[in-house]
């Protein structure tokens, strides 16, 4: 092991790269693992800053500083940065790929105490970032940002690269032309939109990119949306309607434009305001490349024309918080059995009154790999206005362990009021012989008599091969939709 070749170590740290704490008692092993895994956890760091390792992090940083004055007063300050002066033993700073304005301003805020101290150790940490020895593909600009990193020595180099960026839409107009004469490579952009005191001069930062592929417009839910600005915005896109594969918006949009992005592979929709049963042109959309659908409190109508109209290339759909009766919950499944052959990850609510829907769905998509199921969801008024709160455990576990293809061996349940252990039991032993579950239960509210509280009745079934791995998540926990491993970060 010790001899592998080392692109195949960098190959092998990269699908750990997650996994920190593996990673970490990798870089002891010898100095050849420590030198090709240094740089990947330095890749973006940002992702680490959990559990106090801030002042750890910020300690490092000013150890690249030779700025020995501020370096000296600040050691005497502060105790977390005795010993900064001391020469890191590698130039963490140039690994960087990640640039992360926003969280350099809070590490600093955090810790720092001093108004003038905070101005002074942003400018030498900006400084240390952006200079000729490093080169970023992302980058992340905080709301109000004023600082003229575009005046820093090294600037256009740093930036020349830039692939990603994160920024709002009432940027400064000097830092944003700074960001539109450097980062002429842009492919995704993620716009957080303001309710008002908007810049409409970024329209150049979305126009200047040859090759923008994807695009996030993201609005805070208490926010209404400033129409004009967002006009002009959703316009400036036509120009990448042939271009734009992904496409995430949190409000409705104000234009037709999302009909002219013909080649559209994952779309996000989120009516934060519940404004898109006005759009009737919604109804007309057709994205025949679509491979990825994302639906939130978008009438249930939209969403079964997008399905019927995707020609079957959709391989993941995440439907949640759409209130709909049990026909259109009927109509849902069958629009999705009925064109989505190749499918492989789904979440969505199931009636009672409709599993077996889903059974002829689990026949027809034989592809499926991961299934998130939603019952008695509290966001759902349907739910709550006819009190539909019962589901027949037994019925749905017979048809799972049934008729499930042989992809799909990864399941989520979402309830308010949780199967009975004999329910649960019924479903594992008609699963002996499969392929090994992955098991994740979110219950509403979490009882200590939650019978899947019952750790000995689980671990019995890992004993016998039946459960790969069992997570009871508490609600608001930190788990993607479709993720049933969590990534380990910290």
């Amino acid at each position: 092991m010790f001899n592998l070749n080392g692109d195949v170590l960098y190959l092998i740290f990269e699908e750990l790269q997650n996994d920190k704490k593996t990673l970490r008692s990798c870089i002891l092993v010898n100095k050849t693992w420590c030198e090709i895994l240094v740089p990947i956890l330095w890749k973006n760091p940002w992702k680490y800053l959990k559990g106090g390792n801030e002042k750890l992090f910020l300690k490092v940083i000013v150890s690249h500083s030779t700025n020995e004055k501020l370096t000296n007063h600040l050691t005497k300050r502060y105790k977390f940065l005795i010993n900064s002066y001391n020469k890191p033993l590698f130039d963490y700073i140039s690994f960087c790929r990640h640039l992360n304005l926003k969280e350099i301003e809070k590490i600093i805020i955090n810790n720092i105490n001093e108004e003038k101290e905070i101005l002074n150790i942003k400018q030498e940490m900006f400084k240390l970032f952006i200079n000729e020895n490093t080169k970023f593909t992302h980058l992340y600009i905080p709301q109000k940002f004023d600082y003229k990193i575009q005046n820093i020595p090294g600037a256009k180099h740093c930036f020349s690269e830039i692939g990603f960026l994160s920024c709002n839409t009432n940027i400064n107009d000097e830092v944003l032309n700074g960001l539109t004469k450097f980062c002429k490579l842009i492919k995704e952009l993620e716009l957080f939109i303001q309710d008002d005191n908007n810049n409409y001069e970024i329209i150049k930062l979305i126009e200047t990119p040859k090759k923008l592929f994807s695009i996030k417009f993201i609005t805070k839910c208490h926010y209404k949306t400033d129409e004009p600005f967002c006009e002009i915005l959703e316009n400036s896109l036509i120009k990448h309607a042939n271009i734009i594969q992904h496409f995430t918006t949190t409000n409705i949009p104000v234009t037709k434009t999302l009909t002219s992005f013909v080649n559209l592979k994952r779309l996000e929709l989120d009516d934060n305001f519940n404004e898109l049963k006005a759009c009737n042109w919604l109804e007309r959309l057709s994205f025949p490349f679509l491979q990825v659908l994302k639906a939130r409190r978008v009438p249930i109508k939209v969403i079964i024309i997008l399905i019927e109209n995707s020609r079957g290339y959709l391989n993941e759909i995440n439907i949640d918080y759409v209130s709909h009766d049990e026909n259109n919950n009927k109509r849902i499944i069958q629009a999705i059995y009925q064109n989505c052959t190749y499918l492989k990850y789904l979440k969505l609510v199931i009636r009672n009154s409709n599993i077996l829907e889903l059974e002829k769905l689990l026949i027809n998509c034989q592809y499926l790999n991961g299934l998130y199921i939603l019952v008695n969801n509290m966001f759902d008024s349907y739910n709550i206005e006819h009190n539909d709160r019962v589901i027949d455990w037994d019925h749905l576990f017979e048809v799972l362990a049934k008729s499930s293809p042989n992809c799909l061996f990864k399941f989520k349940f979402y309830f308010n009021e949780s199967p009975k252990l004999d329910s649960i039991k019924l479903f594992l032993d008609n699963w002996k012989g499969r392929h090994p579950i992955l098991l994740q239960t979110t219950p509403l509210y979490c009882s200590s008599n939650y019978c899947l509280n019952n750790i000995d009745f689980m671990e019995r079934y890992k004993a016998e091969g039946i459960v790969e791995n069992y997570e009871n998540v508490s609600y608001g926990q930190t788990f993607d939709d479709f993720e049933w491993i969590q990534k380990k970060v910290n």
